[in-house]
């Protein structure tokens, strides 16, 4: 991927693809063996921007947090390929009762824990995973802060953040002099607008943040994959999303989908992604694959341009 195709994080100077690779199906869906192949053909596609968090995949059964980094951290250790990767990972969310939040001194636990299971010794981005509200803003600020100017972190960013406390604490930064937060991180898709839309969009605009949005294929919804309720027995997740988007709008975004797919040889994935792209302010939705194939359908995404005219239609069918 030449120069011309990546995107920076914010004003943090770290060239990222128009892409991010999800790492929560590392060490849940995916066993280590396939998360390797993965990571290799992330790298040779020109995707090498992985996103992960130390949570990551807590929720699956006989797991306890931090096995996608393990993973990721074994596969650096084997392949060499450290300095072929953007590397994003987040602190934050419950890894136990006295495992979470954004404390000071738990920030400074968790960072040497992720950097332990990484097999690094610096994260590119390290996030704040959600807002804590109990800690002031400048005491977190002032731990990310030292944590940059000791080289263990390169940049940090917010995710799950609402308008008002992500323009707070960028404020913060700026009154006390310290690192800002260069990215967010929120649910954003064809279908989810309007929780971005009507306010965080706003703020990273107006104070040059990289955008990395997740879920930006709406759980699979918007790959076509489910377009009727026997659809729900697809996936372990099916059910729930075809509950939340199986409704007359989520079907008149995936028939604007289809329509603009034929047109270009493509897929609804591919559209979806596309249309995501060319929204200015987001840097590079992050998306995640299971097998290669999969892989090459996202990596296709990066090539496709849509007219003005296609990003129309897709704004009005999806409109909110």
């Amino acid at each position: 991927m030449s120069q011309n195709e990546t995107r920076q994080l914010g004003d943090s100077g770290i060239q990222v693809p128009k892409l991010t690779f999800g790492g929560n199906v590392f060490g849940w869906t995916v066993d280590q063996p396939t998360s390797f192949s993965l990571l290799d053909a992330l790298v040779e596609k020109g995707l090498w921007f992985i996103d992960t968090a130390d949570v990551y995949s807590r929720w699956a059964p006989g797991n306890k947090g931090g096995e996608s980094e393990t993973i990721i951290g074994n596969w650096l250790k084997q392949s060499g390929k450290r300095d072929r990767i953007v590397l994003a990972t987040k602190v934050g969310m419950e890894l136990s009762p006295e495992k979470q939040g954004l404390k000071p001194q738990y920030i400074r636990q968790a960072v040497e824990d992720s950097l332990r299971r990484l097999q690094t010794d610096y994260i590119d981005l390290y996030q704040a995973h959600r807002d804590d509200e109990d800690t002031p803003l400048a005491e977190t600020l002032a731990a990310f802060d030292s944590l940059i100017k000791e080289g263990k972190v390169r940049a940090i960013g917010a995710s799950n953040y609402c308008a008002e406390r992500l323009q707070e604490a960028l404020d913060t930064s700026e009154k006390q002099g310290l690192a800002r937060y260069e990215t967010l991180q929120p649910e954003y898709n064809l279908y989810d607008r309007q929780g971005y839309e009507s306010g965080l969009e706003e703020v990273a605009k107006r104070n040059g943040l990289g955008v990395i949005n997740y879920y930006s294929l709406a759980s699979g919804f918007l790959s076509g994959k489910y377009r009727s309720k026997e659809d729900a027995g697809k996936s372990q997740r099916g059910q729930g999303v075809v509950e939340k988007y199986l409704n007359p709008r989520g079907l008149k975004i995936l028939s604007a989908l289809d329509d603009i797919a034929d047109s270009h040889d493509a897929t609804p994935t591919q559209v979806a992604l596309a249309w995501q792209i060319a929204r200015p302010g987001i840097t590079a939705p992050i998306v995640s694959a299971t097998s290669l194939q999969q892989l090459d359908d996202l990596a296709k995404a990066t090539q496709l341009m849509l007219s003005k005219q296609e990003i129309a239609e897709l704004d009005q069918a999806s409109a909110w």
